[in-house]
């Protein structure tokens, strides 16, 4: 069964959405291959002049999927594929936000999100941390903020995320206020959109050519530990882990 929704065009825009509500549109190794497909077939469409990725259910996405996790060089692989996507990459959020999906969230371009959306990295509380999805993230966020974020893995809302650079806008009707994003995105010629993402990504895309292979054994180490075993099988059965006072 697919996980994600068949695209949707309109006028130049295609819509892509996370449609595995059942597992809160966790970012499993069907859906993250799903997606890049998807995203090759835009890139490769001279109809489509940018991406909207959004969402079905509550939930944006929750991360990584703990049951079916996918291969660390595809999530990273997948999260430069939104960077490096010669057409800009939107990302409609109206839910939850957590983990790995802050990733996928930070490789888009520009981003809006709504009254019930909130976010979270949650990776310190089960012995793990944002490792990969440093590399879209660390470049664009507020270093204070991440520091705070990374540490704790408190939950703050669409305001506070625009605040921090997470996202562009936070926004009452999130639709409303992307209307004039898509159509001055419409309004722009192909080669201008390229070349315009193509300055305004080269840092983010330099993080990932420099530290993506550290990263990911950094995240494979962790995994491996018993500590981040302890923490995903208290995440799993709804428990507090062990180290928790």
């Amino acid at each position: 069964m697919s996980r994600l929704a068949p695209p949707a065009h309109d006028r130049g825009i295609t819509t892509l959405t996370l449609d595995s509500p059942a597992n809160r549109n966790a970012l499993s190794a069907a859906l993250v291959g799903e997606l890049a497909t998807a995203l090759d077939d835009c890139a490769a469409d001279d109809t489509v002049r940018a991406v909207v990725l959004t969402h079905t259910g509550n939930t944006f996405c929750a991360g990584a999927d703990l049951t079916a996790p996918p291969d660390p060089h595809a999530l990273v692989a997948l999260m430069r594929q939104i960077v490096a996507l010669p057409k800009p990459v939107v990302a409609r959020v109206a839910g939850h936000v957590r983990a790995g999906g802050l990733g996928l969230l930070g490789a888009c371009d520009i981003s809006a999100a709504g009254p019930d959306a909130s976010f979270a990295l949650t990776e310190s509380r089960l012995g793990l941390a944002p490792a990969v999805i440093s590399l879209p993230l660390l470049p664009r966020i507020d270093p204070r903020a991440a520091a705070r974020y990374y540490l704790t893995g408190e939950r703050f809302d669409a305001t506070e995320a625009a605040r921090i650079g997470l996202i562009t806008l936070a926004a009452e009707e999130v639709d409303q206020a992307l209307a004039p994003v898509l159509d001055g995105l419409r309004k722009a010629s192909p080669q201008g959109l390229a070349a315009s993402k193509e300055l305004v990504t080269a840092t983010v895309l330099s993080n990932f050519d420099q530290h993506a292979e550290d990263l990911i054994a950094r995240s494979a180490a962790l995994f491996a530990s018993a500590e981040a075993r302890e923490g995903m099988t208290a995440f799993l059965e709804r428990r507090e882990p062990a180290w928790v006072s």
